[in-house]
């Protein structure tokens, strides 16, 4: 290969010029970089980051999931609706139970169209302690009036304008309540014991169940003693 020639060498030792390789080319006017200026944010957080987490807590803010509001309406609705169940039940225990009429049969009371039991029947209590009027079956025995249990049951009953009964003689036994005089006779079959007022115009039978207490016999006899004058009882003889 020939030797190059010193032009030639001259030539490619000579430096590039930058005014003319456009690659290297530099404008005289354009401004220098400030080394002080924040870098640029090349990862995504900074300002943008910022807003997404301000949007996050504003989000939680006003989750319904989270609402005192929301809770304590969850909190109060069992709580509500335990009162109302009790509520409830206990006007339905008060409330009065329907019962179906009465039927008495019938026993003889040749007074019971008396002035004594048509003065003592309007008087009588509506309630005797825990039992209450009973309606009686129609056509109902003359004279009559019954009491029972708001859920039914055995009834108290009473019957005025009756015969003298049987057992009562000279060695019966009386027993003085609240200012009447009664004998009793027992029923064991039954389970009752049937109150004999025997010092009145006429005789007046109350039937009580065994285990009623005895609140009826005693407002029973506020009521006779308060309506119809006392007399001497008049026994069967032996």
């Amino acid at each position: 290969m020939a030797d190059p020639t010193p032009a030639n060498r001259d030539k490619a030792a000579a430096p590039e010029d930058p005014a003319t390789d456009p690659a290297r080319s530099t404008d005289p006017t354009a401004p220098a970089a400030d080394p002080t200026a924040p870098a640029a944010d090349t990862t995504g957080t900074g300002t943008g980051t910022a807003t997404t987490d301000a949007e996050a807590e504003a989000d939680e803010d006003s989750d319904p999931q989270h609402s005192p509001a929301l809770i304590a309406t969850a909190v109060a609705l069992p709580v509500l609706l335990i009162v109302g169940v009790l509520i409830a039940a206990s006007i339905a225990l008060r409330a009065p139970v329907e019962r179906e009429p009465l039927a008495l049969g019938p026993v003889p009371a040749p007074a019971a169209d008396g002035p004594a039991c048509q003065t003592l029947l309007p008087a009588l209590p509506a309630e005797l302690g825990d039992y209450t009027k009973s309606t009686l079956l129609e056509p109902a025995p003359p004279a009559t009036r019954a009491w029972q249990l708001p859920e039914g049951g055995d009834p108290i009953t009473l019957r005025c304008g009756l015969d003298r009964p049987l057992e009562f003689d000279r060695a019966s036994t009386l027993q003085g309540v609240n200012g009447v005089e009664w004998f009793q006779v027992r029923d064991e079959a039954a389970g009752t014991g049937t109150w004999f007022a025997v010092d009145r115009e006429t005789y007046i039978a109350l039937t009580v169940p065994d285990n009623s207490g005895t609140a009826a016999l005693q407002l029973v006899s506020d009521t006779i003693a308060a309506n119809l004058p006392a007399r001497e009882p008049t026994p069967g003889e032996l």
